[in-house]
């Protein structure tokens, strides 16, 4: 098994061999997204255009949808929900689809979706992540961050970095001997720098601090959580994610 660490959608290949892509927005798409599936959302069906989400919306019953739609870290007017993982709770997603457009990581997953297999991790389902990898050993996997507007994100990377890490470890293998480019590397010495205190590292990030000036420190102290949320989103059909039964 190789490693790939792209830190934007746009980092990746033009040529998709992958045989699994995990996307990653920790802050906040995809532990948005673990949640809400983790407390029985019917699925995720993501989408990078707002027009296109009401669209595909419309024929779907009222009572059995969610439009979330978030630009910037806050909510759009007019839809029923932003991207706080914070407002998932089972009352609420219970049974529902969310159809959901952020700023960065449904583009990412819309980059990915021809892979074999598309996953959605986030720092509080690694373990979960790294189970999949271990009892599918796929022999090309991508770890792609969304990043902000097609620029590195920390956060995203600390999160490759931490899957990388605990994947070697259960594998008894060196980080050179998974590890299929540099960016890898690299997500893992982040990672090992920060693994004590991944909150300080989320508020040092740029999209924490546009976060926190949004009010959003309970969030950010959820979305650094590690291994917290056993649920792993996995692509069902194109753009379209399901708990992993």
């Amino acid at each position: 098994m190789k490693l790939f660490v792209y830190h934007t959608p746009e980092e990746t290949p033009a040529l998709n061999k992958a045989d699994c892509s995990i996307v990653i927005d920790v802050l906040r798409a995809t532990t948005t997204m673990v949640t809400a599936l983790s407390v029985g959302a019917e699925a995720v069906q993501v989408f990078s255009d707002l027009d296109r989400l009401m669209a595909v919306s419309e024929s779907w019953d009222p009572t059995k949808r969610i439009r979330a739609g978030e630009r910037g870290g806050s909510m759009v007017e007019g839809f029923d929900f932003g991207n706080s993982p914070l407002d998932c709770s089972a009352e609420r997603m219970g049974g529902k689809r969310l159809f959901v457009s952020t700023t960065n990581g449904t583009r990412a997953f819309q980059r990915v979706e021809e892979s074999k297999t598309v996953l959605g991790a986030a720092l509080i389902n690694r373990h979960q992540v790294v189970q999949y990898l271990l009892e599918t050993m796929p022999e090309t996997v991508w770890i792609v961050g969304a990043g902000w507007e097609g620029t590195y994100a920390l956060e995203d990377t600390v999160c490759a970095g931490a899957i990388a890490h605990l994947l070697a470890d259960k594998l008894n293998l060196s980080l050179g001997e998974i590890a299929g480019n540099d960016e890898t590397i690299g997500a893992v010495s982040l990672y090992r720098t920060w693994a004590d205190d991944l909150p300080g590292l989320l508020n040092h990030a740029s999209h924490g601090q546009r976060l926190l000036k949004l009010n959003c420190q309970e969030d950010m102290a959820y979305c650094a959580t590690l291994d917290s949320v056993s649920c792993l989103p996995i692509q069902r059909e194109k753009s379209v994610l399901v708990a992993r039964a």
